[in-house]
């Protein structure tokens, strides 16, 4: 198994958004942030041989970092057709060995059944938009339909109402840490040439 460090390494090629739009929060996760999330992931027996779900993939870093870390397959779902064309040129420059399936769709309504175990890893919306908001409870209504285990990225502060949807809908937290996300400015409002947001990372087992 490759360093976490190394995994950063690796991802550091990945490409973000050409043209993000701020109505679907479309903010690129940081390579330190997938390696340490995969890597946990990969510790719990979560990625390697597995099929890996990156829900609302973006240009595919989550998906990018399980496809390098040995899943059996790995589906990264998108619904904007732009960065699942910039995920694609991204597959080709980390050269992951595990296949790896872009699929446009809608996150909240995915159009995938998988018969195996899923291990499902997203950064949903946080909600932060104007008509987005509990845009992560949506993502979270398909874990709990799609996955065995889940790992999520939210907002500080969400604790509470991450643990009581699993308690709700047959999931349980089991491992919960804060992470630094930095954002580079890429928005008219954006008034820092890089702001670190304090978010949240929730592992969860669903039944």
């Amino acid at each position: 198994m490759a360093s976490k460090r190394a995994l950063a390494a690796d991802l550091g090629v990945v490409a973000g958004f050409e043209s993000p739009r701020a109505a679907l929060e479309q903010y690129p996760t940081p390579p330190d942030l997938a390696a340490h999330v995969v890597h946990l992931a990969d510790l719990h027996g979560d990625i390697d041989g597995r099929t890996v779900v990156d829900l609302g993939t973006g240009t595919g870093m989550f998906a990018l970092a399980a496809a390098l870390r040995g899943a059996a397959r790995v589906v990264g779902v998108e619904l904007d057709p732009a960065p699942l064309d910039t995920a694609r040129d991204n597959e080709r420059r980390v050269a992951a060995s595990a296949p790896v399936h872009w699929v446009r769709g809608d996150a909240t309504r995915i159009p995938l059944c998988p018969a195996e175990p899923v291990t499902l890893l997203m950064n949903p919306p946080f909600g932060a938009q104007k008509g987005n908001r509990n845009a992560d409870r949506a993502f979270l209504e398909t874990a709990a339909d799609l996955a065995t285990v889940s790992y999520s990225v939210h907002n500080a502060g969400s604790r509470e109402f991450v643990e009581a949807f699993a308690g709700d809908n047959g999931g349980e937290v089991t491992h919960a840490f804060a992470a630094a996300f930095e954002v580079e400015a890429q928005f008219d409002h954006h008034t820092e040439d890089v702001r670190e947001l304090d978010t949240e990372v929730y592992r969860i087992e669903w039944t």
